[in-house]
């Protein structure tokens, strides 16, 4: 199959208006693409440095069409994009990205049934519709399990912890509480989480960003480490089946595999068909970002270099540090980047804010800074 070819000087419709649509356009300005956005809130992120912004519901076919009638393709930013939406548009416009990976990693059933059909390792789970399939599987799966809601949820939202038979009741009465399907997944004892960020173009070409290390706390992603402190076995076989995965649900953009490793192997805990916040490193410490990588895969060029060109160490900015963050940012070392992502309408403590990126010869040296900026 070959590319079509969208070179500089064309539009780029995105459909979202995140920080990664912000990222994403920043990097595209670089490169010569002009940038329009659709989000519902005026100001968002991506709307402050694109050059318009549609000002409507994600949802709104409508505004959704006159955004494709501005632009010579369209991709999407972030996976709660409505895949209706994405199905209709990608009838009549270059949408490359596609539906159907959409479609996939925003329904936790859909995204685990086929990743076990095609063979590939997922952390045991079972669907829950009532109390009585939560009673059986949790009984099945063992203690302690992971219930999470089948579509939305993430950085912790939407998503309770089974430690024990005695909390199933307040488990069994938020399934009770609405129509929402859940799903329960074992919670599996890992020694890391890792991640692995896969650009493929319509061609089948592929290129690979370092395997990353994560930490979470509260379930949302708070440093990121490269390269991973995992074996070189380990290493390759995440990278392997990511592009496999790429290959098999024929991605086109990126694809954002998130992996458990355990003494067993690696377990695929989530996929994202977009750039990922544990990618953001990129930016910094790769001659590629992530964000230009997918404009390449999107736009039918050659996709750049992902080399690692320094150890580096990002540290998400929630809510709750930006006050601290600024207050330091005159101390920092030069070897720190400070990423901000414009947002406004209020600062919640877990709602992300920005980035640092930490240029290191070892995490250690990072952790030491990020413990003094934190306090």
């Amino acid at each position: 199959m070959s590319d079509k070819i969208i070179l500089p000087g064309s539009t780029i419709g995105i459909l979202g208006g995140g920080q990664l649509g912000r990222m994403t356009a920043i990097e595209g300005r670089k490169m010569g693409y002009d940038f329009i956005c659709l989000d519902p809130s005026p100001g968002c992120p991506c709307g402050q440095v694109a050059d318009d912004q549609i000002v409507a519901a994600l949802d709104d076919l409508d505004a959704a069409i006159s955004l494709a009638e501005r632009s010579d393709v369209l991709i999407y930013e972030f996976e709660n994009i409505d895949a209706q939406v994405v199905a209709e548009l990608e009838k009549k416009y270059y949408l490359p990205q596609k539906s159907r990976i959409l479609s996939v990693s925003q329904n936790r059933i859909m995204e685990k049934q086929q990743l076990l059909k095609a063979g590939f390792p997922v952390v045991p789970f079972c669907v829950v519709r009532n109390s009585e399939d939560l009673e059986k599987g949790a009984a099945e799966l063992g203690y302690p399990g992971v219930l999470k809601t089948v579509k939305s949820g993430y950085d912790g939202k939407g998503q309770i912890v089974i430690n024990s038979p005695g909390e199933l009741d307040n488990a069994s009465a938020l399934v009770q509480s609405g129509t929402a399907e859940w799903v329960l997944e074992k919670k599996v004892l890992f020694t890391h989480e890792v991640s692995v960020i896969v650009a493929r173009k319509q061609t089948g070409e592929m290129a690979v960003y370092p395997v990353a290390e994560n930490v979470h706390e509260e379930n949302i992603l708070r440093i990121t480490v490269v390269p991973a402190r995992i074996s070189s076995q380990t290493e390759s076989a995440a990278i392997k089946i990511a592009k496999e995965a790429a290959r098999y649900f024929q991605v086109v953009g990126l694809l954002a595999v998130e992996f458990f490793v355990t003494p067993e192997g690696l377990l695929i805990n989530e996929m994202a068909p977009r750039p990922h916040n544990s990618g953001h490193y990129t930016l910094d410490a790769c001659y590629t970002s992530q964000f230009e990588q997918l404009i390449r895969a999107v736009c039918g060029l050659p996709l750049g270099s992902v080399q690692l060109m320094t150890p580096a160490v990002m540290l998400n900015i929630l809510g709750s540090d930006l006050p601290v963050v600024l207050d330091k940012m005159l101390d920092f070392p030069a070897s720190v980047k400070v990423h901000l992502y414009g947002k406004r309408g209020g600062m919640s403590p877990k709602r992300k804010m920005g980035h640092l990126l930490f240029k290191v010869d070892s995490p250690e040296k990072a952790e030491k800074m990020i413990e003094t900026i934190r306090g």
